[in-house]
């Protein structure tokens, strides 16, 4: 019997549309990211950084981190990408203006959460469903305030029993460690929980290594990849769910 259900939360229970963040051109092409607003602040205080530099220093902190967490399953947090983007950049903090790493993930928190969306057709769902399950969220993101403050101003932060970010756990689904948390928190059983997410092999294969039963968010009937295992359900979107559950 499932009692509870933990959802994945971008493109999952939320929508991420790049298209809402900052824009900035790089060599005659139009780039949707949060750098297009973090360079000002930058520059007041490094103004010889020049915005190619600052967004090649940006993209290359990703991609160091995103080898970290496929090859350890570890999460690299935010503020552990922004003092290496401070060293490619050969910035010495120490020298720079007091608060300024803070300032630019308070930015960054920011201009990331106004790309996340929110359907009403999804609060309506939470809703109706709140009454028979218990919710979670277990997310990998690389900083936990961004997730609460769009579950904050999206008010739906008291829907959920536990807000688990692999920023805080250090640990990035498919690992077990972050989806054991996420029983502990709720003291439940892998049997008793639903697991919704948009990914296969991050977050079903998660789920099901750990006994979970498992929802996968496939809007576009996309072929299930190579080494994921089948989920229990397959919905396009998060509305498909409720005919599943009365079933």
């Amino acid at each position: 019997m499932v009692r509870a259900i933990f959802f994945d939360l971008f493109d999952t229970l939320v929508h991420y549309d790049r298209s809402q963040l900052p824009q900035l051109r790089i060599n005659g092409q139009v780039i949707h990211s949060t750098a297009g607003g973090l360079y000002p602040i930058l520059a007041e205080a490094a103004p010889h950084i020049e915005l190619k530099a600052f967004y090649d220093a940006v993209v290359w902190s990703w991609l160091e981190a995103e080898k970290i967490r496929d090859e350890e399953g570890r999460e690299v947090s935010a503020p552990t990408r922004f003092a290496a983007i401070f060293h490619r950049l050969g910035l010495d903090p120490s020298s720079l203006p007091r608060g300024l790493p803070e300032t630019l993930l308070e930015a960054h928190k920011r201009l990331f959460s106004r790309a996340a969306v929110f359907p009403e057709a999804y609060r309506q769902l939470l809703h109706r469903l709140a009454g028979r399950f218990r919710f979670a969220i277990v997310s990998n993101f690389d900083y936990a305030a961004t997730v609460h403050l769009i579950l904050e101003r999206e008010l739906i932060t008291n829907y959920f029993d536990a807000v688990i970010v692999s920023d805080e756990i250090g640990w990035r689904k498919p690992t077990p460690v972050i989806f054991h948390e996420a029983l502990r928190r709720l003291s439940l059983e892998p049997s008793e929980v639903l697991f919704v997410g948009d990914r296969a092999e991050i977050d079903v294969l998660g789920a099901k290594q750990v006994g979970m039963s498992a929802a996968w968010v496939n809007p576009n009937r996309e072929p299930l990849p190579s080494g994921a295992p089948a989920p229990d359900i397959e919905i396009r979107n998060l509305t498909d769910l409720e005919q599943y559950l009365a079933a």
